[in-house]
């Protein structure tokens, strides 16, 4: 991120209030907290009932900085860095590397978050990592979730191998110009499902739930979304036309209307 963002976050640290996020949107503020063990750095807006997005595994919380403006009108939005994420500090990793985290501590991160949001009752949206992250919350703690949007998310089937592919060629490329990486590594539980794969629980999942998928996503078929679909009691889908893995972004104008749709239904 820009020193303007660097700046904000100062800024939050020592509680200044108010200052519009370096994301070309002004009704955006910057601003961070402390949880048990780490910090916790996030975008909000709006006033309203709370919503909170999650992103991917390849990005940060300024995915989120136009849906955010779109719906900030009616809803308190927040959208923070996951765990070793932008400006969301990390620690060690486990097993000696630097930065890599199982999947148990990206949701203990983000459960210690929406705990300090003034609400009983969320709506969580999430893509691919941070669509898991909070599919991980509903399936635990289903009263402290009132709708549930999950994009492209991991979990639903394996990765394909032209998501390997990618995925081992980007970090591989940054390694060879060296490049810092920008993202974790994940880790993986002695007994946990490869792929973070959840598809036996879904049928105990209690939340209303959203799935939007591109058609032709190039790391998790649209397959994965369909069984989740027939699993999940109380879900509805929707395919986006189009290839990619992030229709929130592509497809904003859609997404947009999608989710508004979603959870304005009362």
């Amino acid at each position: 991120m820009d020193q303007s963002m660097d700046k904000l976050s100062s800024d939050a640290a020592t509680g200044r209030q108010g200052a519009p996020a370096a994301t070309g949107e002004d009704t955006i503020e910057s601003a961070e907290l402390k949880l048990k063990d780490h910090k916790a750095h996030y975008l909000k807006a709006g006033s309203g009932p709370a919503v909170v997005l999650f992103h991917g595994g390849a990005s940060d919380c300024r995915d989120w900085t136009e849906t955010m403006a779109f719906l900030s009108h009616s809803f308190s939005l927040y959208a923070p860095d996951m765990l070793g994420y932008g400006h969301s500090t990390g620690q060690n990793g486990h097993n000696g590397q630097e930065d890599a985290y199982y999947l148990s501590d990206f949701v203990s991160h983000a459960v210690q978050f929406v705990q300090t949001l003034d609400s009983e009752s969320l709506v969580l949206v999430g893509h691919s990592l941070g669509g898991r992250v909070c599919l991980e919350i509903a399936l635990s703690q289903p009263t402290m979730v009132s709708r549930l949007v999950l994009i492209d998310t991991v979990g639903f089937g394996k990765l394909s191998p032209v998501g390997t592919t990618l995925g081992a060629l980007a970090w591989a490329v940054r390694g060879i110009l060296r490049r810092p990486q920008p993202y974790p590594r994940f880790l993986k539980e002695k007994d946990e499902e490869k792929d973070w794969k959840c598809l036996e629980r879904l049928p105990t999942l209690k939340v209303p739930t959203l799935i939007v998928w591109n058609r032709y996503d190039p790391y998790y078929s649209v397959r994965g979304a369909l069984k989740a679909r027939e699993l999940i009691p109380d879900a509805r889908l929707e395919v986006i036309p189009g290839y990619g893995h992030a229709p929130h972004v592509r497809k904003r104008d859609l997404f947009n209307s999608l989710l508004l749709n979603f959870i304005d239904h009362r």
